[in-house]
This record gives C-alpha cells, sequence and structure tokens, in this order.
C-alpha cells in the first residue's frame, strides 16, 4: 500500500506562491479618466494634481485622453466597462463642451453597460450651475463633491478655494441636478475639536446625501503638511471622532460598507466596490494606475505622471510609463490591501477567482489573523473583525510574502 503525508501548510504555500496565476474567468471592467489640473494645490493633498497657470490645454488633452484609449484597446477586447469615474485634480474645470465630446468618444470606442454608473469628481470652488446641468445631460450620473468641511477656518486651514457657503451653494446644486450625489468630509482637521467634526456631519446630513465617504486627515509624504505640520487633533481623539461619526451615521440610517465609505441602502459606489473587490480597471490620463487580468497573468500600468511627460507620451505614441506583472507572491497582500477594507469583507473563494491563487497560500495568515482577533471566524468569508478594521495595516502585514 502507497504511503501517504500530509503536506505542510507552509510546503503547500511555497508550492502556491511559486505557481503562475490561472484565471478562470475575468472580473469586472471598469474605467478611470484623470484630469491633473486644480486652480491650487492643497497642502495636505498627494494625488497628482497640478495647480493651473493659466487655461487647462482641455481640448489638446483630451485629444491625448482618446489616442490613450485607442492605443490601450488591444488589451481590453470583448470587455464591457461597468463604470467610469472621473478623477482628479478637478474634472469640473473641463467646460461643458469638452465632456460631452470625451464621454462621446468613450462610447464610440468601448462596450459600456446600459446602466454604467459614470462619476465626476467636483470641486465646490468651480460648481457651476449650468456646468453641472450640462455635465447631467452628457450623461454623468453621479457627482462627487470635495466638501472636506463646511466650517469657514477649517477651510482656510486646509488650503481650499471654496468657503463654508460656497459649499453649501454647491450642495444644493449638485442634489438638484444629479440623484447620486456623495460627498466628501474629513476630520482631524487643524485644531478641531469634537464638536467641529461633529458639526460638519450634521450639516452634511441636512442634505440627505446619497454617499458620504468621511477621512481622518493625515500628513501624506511630499506634501506641503509633511513638510510644515499644522496643529493635528490627539491620534486618540481622531479614533473618538471617527467612532462617533459611524455611530451618528448608522442612526442616520448609512451603511458604513468600508473603511471610509458610508451609503443609503442600494447606493453604495459600484466603481469604488470594483476596486475593493479586486476586480479590473483601465486607467488613462496623466499619471492613472490601472489593473488588468488576463487568463494567465494579472497586469498593472502607470501612465506618465506630469502632464508635460504624458503630452509628449502621446506625441511619441507609447502612453505605459511603468507596467509590470503581478506574481503569484505579490497577490495575496494585492487582493487583502483592496478586499479587507470592505467592512463585511468578501468570499472566501473570491480570493483565488480574483487572483487565480491557491487558497492553500494564505492558510498559515488567516489562521494568525484570526488568532490575533484581527478576522472574524467565518470559514467562508474574510471578514475583517472591528479590532482588525481599527488595524487594519497590522492585518495587512501578515498577508505579505
Amino acid at each position: 500500500m502507497a504511503q501517504h503525508r500530509t503536506i505542510p501548510i507552509a510546503s503547500a504555500a511555497a508550492v502556491a506562491r511559486a505557481a503562475s496565476p490561472l484565471l478562470a474567468e475575468l472580473p469586472p471592467l471598469a474605467l478611470y479618466v484623470h484630469f491633473p489640473w486644480c486652480v491650487a494645490k492643497c497642502p495636505y493633498c498627494d494625488f497628482n494634481s497640478h495647480a493651473l497657470r493659466g487655461e487647462a490645454p482641455e481640448a489638446d488633452y483630451i485629444d491625448a485622453l482618446i489616442a490613450d484609449l485607442e492605443s490601450a484597446l488591444p488589451l481590453i477586447w470583448g470587455r464591457r466597462i461597468i463604470s467610469i469615474f472621473f478623477g482628479g485634480g478637478t474634472p469640473s474645470l473641463m467646460s461643458a463642451q469638452g465632456f460631452d465630446r470625451l464621454l462621446a468618444a468613450l462610447r464610440a470606442r468601448l462596450s459600456i453597460v446600459s446602466d454604467a454608473e459614470i462619476t465626476l469628481e467636483a470641486n465646490p470652488g468651480t460648481a457651476d450651475a449650468g456646468r453641472f446641468e450640462a455635465y447631467r445631460a452628457a450623461g454623468a450620473n453621479r457627482l462627487s463633491l470635495g466638501i472636506q468641511s463646511f466650517d469657514d477656518a477649517m477651510l482656510a486651514r486646509l488650503g481650499r478655494i471654496h468657503d463654508g457657503a460656497g459649499a453649501r451653494r454647491a450642495a444644493e446644486m449638485a442634489l438638484q441636478h444629479f440623484e447620486s450625489v456623495n460627498f466628501d468630509l474629513m476630520y482631524g482637521l487643524p485644531q478641531q475639536d469634537m464638536a467641529g467634526a461633529l458639526a460638519d456631519l450634521e450639516q452634511a446630513l441636512q442634505y440627505a446625501p446619497p454617499h458620504l465617504s468621511c477621512y481622518n486627515l493625515t500628513l501624506e509624504p511630499n506634501t506641503a503638511f509633511a513638510e510644515h505640520p499644522p496643529a493635528l487633533p490627539d491620534p486618540d481623539l481622531c479614533a473618538d471622532m471617527q467612532e462617533a461619526i459611524e455611530a451618528r451615521l448608522a442612526v442616520a440610517g448609512y451603511e458604513n460598507y468600508e473603511t471610509s465609505a458610508f451609503a443609503r441602502p442600494g447606493r453604495r459606489c459600484r466603481h469604488n466596490l470594483n476596486y475593493w473587490s479586486f476586480g479590473d480597471y483601465l486607467g488613462i490620463g496623466a499619471g492613472a494606475h490601472g489593473k488588468l487580468s488576463f487568463p494567465d497573468r494579472i497586469l498593472r500600468q502607470v501612465r506618465p505622471r506630469h502632464p508635460k511627460a504624458y503630452f509628449a507620451a502621446a506625441a511619441a505614441g507609447d502612453f505605459v510609463a511603468e507596467q509590470r506583472v503581478l506574481t503569484a507572491t505579490d497577490l495575496p497582500f494585492e487582493f487583502m490591501m483592496n478586499a479587507l477594507r470592505l467592512t463585511q469583507g468578501v468570499p472566501l473563494a473570491q480570493f483565488s477567482q480574483r487572483t487565480g491563487v491557491s487558497p492553500l497560500a494564505i492558510q498559515g495568515a488567516i489562521r494568525q489573523a484570526r488568532t490575533a482577533g484581527l478576522l472574524e471566524e467565518d470559514a467562508a468569508q474574510l471578514r475583517p473583525s472591528l479590532r482588525g478594521r481599527r488595524f487594519l495595516n497590522d492585518l495587512l502585514q501578515l498577508f505579505l510574502a
């Protein structure tokens, strides 16, 4: 009789990581379009945004975006787009005519599902009722408004170009022209106390937006705030603010479905859910990132970051500044970095479906996370515990190769 031996978990994981990923089915595909200019650069912002010097070269940039898309089409032949997100920067600096032209060009070249979510980010400082109406008529059906605060002093400390009255006007205009609206709010602002953080939230709730994104201000590298740090609230107070915000929004009927995202029933952001579920996305525009899956590999791409470099890439006909194939060793952390931001997590089976990697590769890390109380004890679901959500970096570290 042949003898059988049990393969230790570590050995099985090593074998699984050494194999190339193999996908039986490709995930959903979204499109991200980056508009890199702002009126002014906020001191806390580490996004790829550049303060305008005069008028944005809108027509030339749209030409480059179209060429960028056309160069990428062979990578996504036959696939349908479930959502489009225009981010920045400040996409609401685009003229109504420019946005209409760009969206028409995307429709002519892509297979977009009939009920696709099409989101445009907007700055209250550039909000205009006529422009919002035109964006909606062109086909945008969701607006994400970067309010951050309704408090004049806080907005001044954040370097925003709008004040509280401007935030309120923009909120009213957004809800007048769009059924689906998100408000971005920040807490833990310079010299902010608990009363101030909750006052901002209460003002937002007066408008009953379908979706809220509530972020704790953090000092990111290579920003003005990192070089000259403002006086921020104590981290313990920020944690108390987060808990108070979550509790208040739960009472108001919002579901905290992702670390910083809150939605009324049925109003989750489909585009961001695709990111967090390790779906695919093609990124076009200056500095845009993308993730594209194929049956035998998963590819990450980055476009040239600076607008001048992006225009040079357009002239050369080569838009990819960086490209790498994710290895089976990379994929556990890459997947968890997204999926574990979701408060309900994802089915365990989705790990293999989206990465092509055997679940044996993560069994040891799962066991450690559950022992530490960072993951719920659920054999079918990868769901962070409340402790895991509060110490997400500690949880994610367990999945690093």
